[in-house]
């Protein structure tokens, strides 16, 4: 299992409805098979997630945040590990919205 406490991890890409940019940071925490993270930064000025890491590193998780509109924003994401030549991780996540207009997407995150 992939050991994802104390990683650090910023998106380089997103499709276009959803808020995380560059200047979004995720600070992860990792106990058992529990993970979780708050994060911050672009149009999100606080957010949370909760997930469980399957034994090949694969996250299931739900997410919270408060976007820079004010608005309390929810949704499902799961994410795909690959393990860089630098010994990075870069997660490759399918999500979508349980909140607002539901719509779905896809987006990239990498460790810094």
């Amino acid at each position: 299992m992939i050991n994802y406490n104390g990683k650090i991890f910023k998106p380089v890409s997103n499709t276009e409805n959803g808020e995380t940019s560059g200047e979004t940071i995720f600070r992860y925490q990792h106990s058992g098979n529990i993970l979780t993270a708050e994060y911050s930064g672009g149009k999100i000025i606080y957010g949370h997630l909760i997930g469980l890491v399957g034994e090949n590193g694969t996250i299931d998780m739900r997410y919270h945040q408060v976007n820079d509109k004010g608005e309390l924003m929810t949704g499902i994401c799961h994410s795909k590990p690959v393990l860089l030549e630098s010994g990075k991780i870069r997660l490759h996540e399918t999500w979508q919205w349980t909140s607002g207009d539901r719509s779905k997407g896809e987006s990239v995150i990498e460790e810094i």
